[in-house]
């Protein structure tokens, strides 16, 4: 049984005095004002004493009114005020303001690894931790392995970033951001192994103060169902430790070391979260982009992207017909985007490659699913835009078969690997679908890209071959050469006049007796 007399003797005065000024309902501010009676009667029990700014504290919370002014007109002099739980708060906040702030960047990435860079040039130390042992050390001997942040950067910097494959320094940092991949399964469903085995190895180096930021691309209400979700009962959320999402803009090969200049979308689990994660990267980015919850930043993401695999699906699409037509697509878009209104132009190509448009669509399509929503049109760009690498198979051996040349005794070379132009990427690359599907069922196949150094290791494929060089003579011994990535190192002259044959897949050469198009 509470014990009411006991409340009502320590606070009596203080709570009608209270309820006078505030005008709160009797029955209401009753049950209200039981429950802070319940908690005195628990720390009686307990025989601890029990402060009055614990019971301000607890009112404060209840009734949804200020601390200080409880305190003011409970005659708590400053001097018995411990510290608040918006301390964690000013803390934090005077830290990033003063960039004496730690931050710990997990996955060091196309996403990572440049978002280290910028925190870098700020002059605020780092802790960069990917589990690949090989990246750390490389990392160590500042050795960078994307091509937009140099080696020069990292060896300037060194004495403010650590590099490691474990997770022990977390519990050193003020800011940790997750930059992990988040791929398909094999049936096509998100799979976020990468962030909750991550979460589970962080979460015993946690603690008060800290802030927790997810960067990594998934469905609308990751951020929540993953992390709040596991944190809730550990912290007091949007008090003690903060929770946000920003979704990354990193365009891989363009101009990474300035991405301070791309809008930063930022949101928060609370007004306090929305304002540490904002603050973090109103430091470093040049312009702040605010969303109003978790769930509206994480599905901005998405769309964005969606968007491109979209309307690239459509742009393939439009190739196949004009393709049957014996129309070449580049130039009837060339005179499409002659209308200065109401068209932007998007190019058709092997298939789309990267991290974000091949993925992205199913991570949509899936939460989709999941509320009873069948996204027809979002699974239906996915596999339009699968069907390429198949329509440019069937180009080969179309080619093959019109000058008499057997599959198997063919010599095929493809020049380039990454999934787009001037990078080494090769995360869902057409190419590598080639040639995995031609591995072992021609005579010859190479592949030909500068910026594929080292033996091609992914999770869908691996080679111990090695990119070679191209010349007049090597492009000659070729049955046929593919055009994959239109690097700008590329001599299109020479590969175009010592090539038997040409399979073009982005536009770079008119259409004639030795190029078609696929």
């Amino acid at each position: 049984m509470i014990k009411k007399n006991l409340f009502n003797e320590k606070f009596g005065p203080f709570i009608r005095r209270l309820r006078k000024e505030q005008k709160i309902g009797q029955r209401d501010f009753a049950k209200k004002i039981g429950i802070a009676a319940s908690y005195l009667n628990d720390i009686e029990k307990e025989k601890r004493s029990a402060p009055k700014l614990d019971i301000i504290k607890n009112i404060s919370e209840l009734l949804k009114v200020e601390s200080n002014y409880l305190n003011d007109l409970a005659g708590i002099s400053k001097n018995e005020i411990a510290p608040d739980l918006n301390e964690y708060l000013k803390n934090i906040l005077k830290k990033i303001n003063t960039r004496s702030c730690k931050v710990a960047i997990i996955g060091l990435g196309y996403t990572g690894l440049p978002l280290l860079a910028l925190f870098l040039k700020k002059k605020i130390k780092v802790v960069g931790i990917d589990k690949d042992k090989k990246k750390i050390i490389k990392l160590k001997k500042n050795i960078s392995y994307i091509s937009g942040v140099p080696n020069s950067l990292l060896k300037k910097n060194f004495q403010n970033v650590t590099y490691n494959f474990q997770y022990e320094n977390i519990n050193s940092c003020d800011i940790i951001i997750i930059c992990l991949p988040t791929p398909l399964k094999k049936n096509f469903k998100p799979n976020l192994d990468y962030i909750k085995e991550t979460l589970k190895k962080i979460t015993p180096f946690l603690k008060k103060g800290q802030t927790l930021i997810l960067e990594s691309t998934s469905y609308p209400g990751t951020t929540r169902e993953l992390i709040v979700k596991k944190l809730k009962n550990k912290f007091q959320l949007g008090k003690d430790f903060f929770i946000g999402f920003s979704s990354e803009r990193i365009n891989p090969g363009f101009k990474e070391n300035s991405i301070n200049k791309i809008p930063k979308v930022v949101s928060g689990f609370s007004e306090n979260c929305l304002k540490v994660v904002t603050k973090t990267y109103s430091g470093i980015f040049d312009k702040i982009v605010i969303a109003n919850s978790l769930e509206i930043a994480e599905f901005s993401k998405l769309l964005e992207n969606i968007y491109r695999a979209v309307n690239i699906s459509f742009i393939n699409e439009m190739k196949f017909i004009a393709d049957k037509m014996k129309l070449d697509i580049f130039e009837i878009l060339k005179i499409a985007e002659s209308k200065p209104f109401g068209f932007k132009r998007f190019n058709p190509g092997p298939g789309t490659g990267g991290h974000c448009i091949p993925i992205d669509p199913e991570y949509m399509y899936w939460k989709a699913k999941k509320l009873g929503i069948k996204a027809n049109f979002i699974r239906l760009a996915s596999k339009t835009n699968l069907k390429v690498v198949d329509f440019i198979k069937k180009k080969l051996k179309t080619i093959l078969k019109q000058n008499k040349i057997l599959l198997k005794n063919s010599k095929i070379l493809l020049i380039g690997l990454s999934y787009k132009k001037n990078v080494a990427d090769l995360r869902e690359s057409s190419s590598l679908k080639l040639l995995s599907t031609f591995t072992n069922k021609v005579r010859r196949l190479d592949f030909h890209d500068k910026y594929i150094k080292s033996k091609i290791n992914t999770r869908n494929f691996k080679t111990n071959e090695k990119s070679i060089s191209i010349s007049k003579k090597s492009l000659s011994r070729y049955d046929v050469v593919i055009l994959m990535t239109d690097h700008d190192y590329l001599n299109y002259n020479m590969i175009y006049k010592y090539s038997k044959r040409l399979i073009d897949t982005r536009g770079i050469f008119k259409i004639d007796h030795k190029v078609i198009r696929a």
